[in-house]
């Protein structure tokens, strides 16, 4: 089996208005992130309500929503493959409501988690469902572009989850912010449901059969780019969980100053949206290569020179806050045109292709990312050192898989 034999379908372009789509598929990813983030603030007292003293294992909270998250993959990339991008976003996101209402009234800590892995596997549809529907539509550097500028509307997320979080907690508590996700995720079904075509031809549909599926892995994982790109994703996916997982421990205990944490995750946030927005306008001329290569590399000086700063004990705040910002920046230009060469040979078999990736990425990503997260010490060396060693170990992977080419076009 090859990917000649289940050919791309034919490119069409956005099968409604490109802003619109646009939007959706940044609204589709950003539901994720926003069951993530927007529980920062709410870490303490989530871990008073429900008996949970150590506040490492707090962490455990957004582990293991990502956990459910990734391990999904392999369930919804065949889904989508056979019975449709829009009909499995249907499905999942109304999932996804039930299973947040169910964190939103949970009296233990046991089954919180089990909620968030719940919640974790059914949202984890958006992602397959949103690289398939982009693949569906595009490819190569055009791919790269809707899904840098996606990349850009998603970030608003992030920028303004852990203050939704905080607000929430003004007039409500905890629970409030499941109820909020609840809500969003319910208004996003019905903008899909009224709006959205299936953009899989049913000519193209692929059956669920093991030997299928397990030939569709088998694809994705000999494909020299398929895995070296997955695999160099995971490395800096474990750097970002690992920064999700402390910065909450960082501003409570490190700083001490709980009342910023919304406007550091924020500017962390808004660097990445930058860097999304240039590489769209930037990436058709300069290629997916040279962008991704030169911004993995000045990761790479920046954590080494941020964890030379904090050995040296020169990590303010305000040095925390700068190098974060700029870190997320090369990490936001790398990202986005890795997701994209990892599929640029995967067109016939996007969903299946694009489940194990996420699966590899995510699951080993949310591994590294725990170990960093449970290194804290009370000082910020444990996560800039998860960056730093997680950015060394992608480019080397990267180069690998280039077989020692870099900063091509």
């Amino acid at each position: 089996m090859t990917p000649e034999d289940h050919p791309a379908p034919a490119l069409p372009g956005a099968p409604i208005g490109f802003v619109e789509f646009v939007c959706l598929v940044a609204s589709l990813m950003a539901l994720g992130a926003l069951g993530t983030d927007a529980m920062l603030p709410a870490l303490p007292a989530i871990g008073e309500a429900l008996g949970v003293a150590d506040e490492n294992r707090r962490q455990f909270v957004v582990s293991a929503f990502l956990a459910g998250f990734g391990a999904a993959h392999l369930i919804h990339g065949p889904l989508v493959d056979r019975f449709g991008r829009r009909r499995v976003l249907l499905w999942a996101i109304a999932s996804y409501v039930v299973a947040s209402a169910l964190a939103a009234v949970s009296a233990s800590f046991t089954l919180l988690l089990a909620a968030r892995i719940a919640g974790g596997a059914t949202v984890a549809a958006t992602r397959i469902g949103t690289v398939a529907l982009v693949r569906d539509c595009y490819h190569g550097r055009a791919m790269a572009r809707v899904m840098s500028i996606a990349f850009m509307v998603f970030m608003v997320v992030p920028i303004l989850a852990p203050s939704v979080g905080q607000l929430v907690l003004l007039f409500g508590d905890w629970r409030t912010i499941f109820w909020v996700i609840a809500g969003t995720a319910a208004a996003l079904l019905v903008w899909i449901w009224i709006r959205l075509p299936e953009t899989l031809r049913p000519e193209a549909a692929l059956p669920i059969h093991p030997r299928r599926i397990l030939a569709g892995w088998r694809i994705a994982l000999t494909d020299r780019m398929s895995l070296g790109y997955t695999l160099a994703s995971t490395m800096l996916m474990g750097g970002l969980y690992g920064y999700l997982n402390s910065i909450q421990q960082i501003m409570f205990d490190v700083f001490r100053r709980p009342s910023l944490l919304a406007a550091v995750f924020a500017g962390t946030a808004a660097t990445m949206a930058a860097a999304n927005l240039l590489n769209a306008r930037i990436v058709m001329r300069l290629g997916t290569r040279r962008i991704a290569h030169s911004a993995l590399a000045g990761l790479i000086a920046i954590a080494g020179g941020h964890w030379a700063l904090a050995a040296g004990g020169l990590d303010t705040l305000a040095v925390f806050a700068v190098l974060q910002a700029l870190t997320m920046a090369c990490f936001g230009l790398a990202t986005s045109n890795f997701s994209a060469m990892a599929m640029e040979n995967m067109g016939g078999i996007a969903g299946t292709a694009s489940s194990i990736q996420g699966f590899i990425s995510i699951t080993a990503g949310v591994l590294i990312g725990a170990v960093i997260g449970l290194a804290f010490d009370g000082t910020t060396m444990p996560m800039i050192a998860g960056f730093l060693l997680t950015a060394i170990a992608a480019i080397v992977l990267v180069a690998i898989t280039e077989r020692g080419t870099l900063f091509g076009g």
